[in-house]
């Protein structure tokens, strides 16, 4: 009876671990937070366009699934391709393509599975929705990984792109994103993303500096970051006014939101603990996103 314990409790072990593997693999919390514009701008361009969610089961189920499969490809897809710069760094030392758990060629053959199932789906859906995530794979993968992380502080810009077209996935599975909501849904993503990866690159500086990827921090140091952090957040502001069809308290809520965090990047000119203030921004970026894309989901699902 000892020995079956033993075996059982040793199984239990592996599949956690497996589990674990595979939830660094596909940077899980990365994956939500990407596959949730998508659901936002799926269900907004049902509202603007007044058409029922019960009449778009089938479209609304294979462009969360496609996306959810194409977005963890490329992150799968990053994950093989940077793990000489992952060794390097403290937080991703326990990543499996590391640590060995995953043979590189696993990690690859999965990546390159996980995209093409994505893309059947889409498939189902638009031929826009198809091109839109196409261009966000291929902007993160092929741009981004492959080129400009390890070359220029730019990687920042070009990664913002990719993660930006994630709500006019949704949006064009249901109509045209000709539309004044989906181009702000874009510009808005697409600013957010690049103050909240320079405070990822202020906290993890060690490890960027260690490893050799020249983000803004390391490349030009922690003042000139805070700096076009304040210029990106300040380019923030207009945003809520573009969406009024959206409702007033959106509006009001959006613009708080906004001079609270335009606030909270102003403070790091006055605070001491660089470190502190990093940490700070980076959670108080993904509180903003948060209640910015539920609140519109709400509006979307609730009115």
């Amino acid at each position: 009876m000892n020995l079956l314990n033993q075996t059982s409790h040793h199984q239990q072990s592996k599949v956690r671990t497996f589990l674990q593997d595979l939830k660094a693999l596909l940077k899980f919390v990365v994956l939500i937070i990407n596959v949730m514009p998508v659901l936002t701008g799926y269900v907004l361009a049902l509202y603007f366009t007044e058409e029922a969610l019960s009449n778009h089961i089938s479209s609304f189920v294979f462009t969360l699934v496609g996306s959810f499969f194409i977005i963890a490809g490329a992150l799968i897809l990053n994950n093989w391709y940077e793990v000489d710069l992952d060794k390097h760094m403290k937080r991703t030392k326990a990543r499996p393509t590391v640590t060995g758990h995953f043979s590189l060629r696993t990690v690859l053959v999965m990546g390159m599975i996980s995209t093409l199932i994505g893309f059947g789906f889409l498939l189902f859906t638009t031929w826009s929705a198809v091109l839109f995530a196409f261009i966000g794979w291929f902007t993160y993968v092929v741009l981004y990984t492959f080129w400009t992380k390890r070359r220029y502080t730019l990687n920042t810009i070009i990664g913002s792109v990719s993660g930006a077209v994630t709500p006019l996935i949704g949006w064009a599975a249901v109509t045209s994103v000709y539309h004044i909501v989906p181009i702000m849904l874009f510009i808005l993503l697409f600013i957010w993303q690049i103050p909240h990866t320079f405070a990822i690159a202020m906290r993890r500086y060690e490890d960027y500096k260690a490893a050799g990827v020249p983000m803004l921090p390391v490349v030009a140091g922690f003042e000139v970051t805070k700096r076009q952090m304040l210029v990106w957040i300040i380019t923030l502001l207009p945003i809520p006014f573009f969406l009024t069809s959206l409702g007033m308290p959106f509006v009001i809520i959006a613009t708080v939101l906004n001079v609270w965090w335009l606030y909270l990047a102003i403070k790091g000119f006055f605070m001491r603990d660089d470190m502190k203030w990093a940490n700070m921004m980076f959670r108080s970026s993904l509180q903003y996103l948060t209640i910015i894309f539920a609140m519109m989901t709400l509006i979307a699902i609730i009115d």
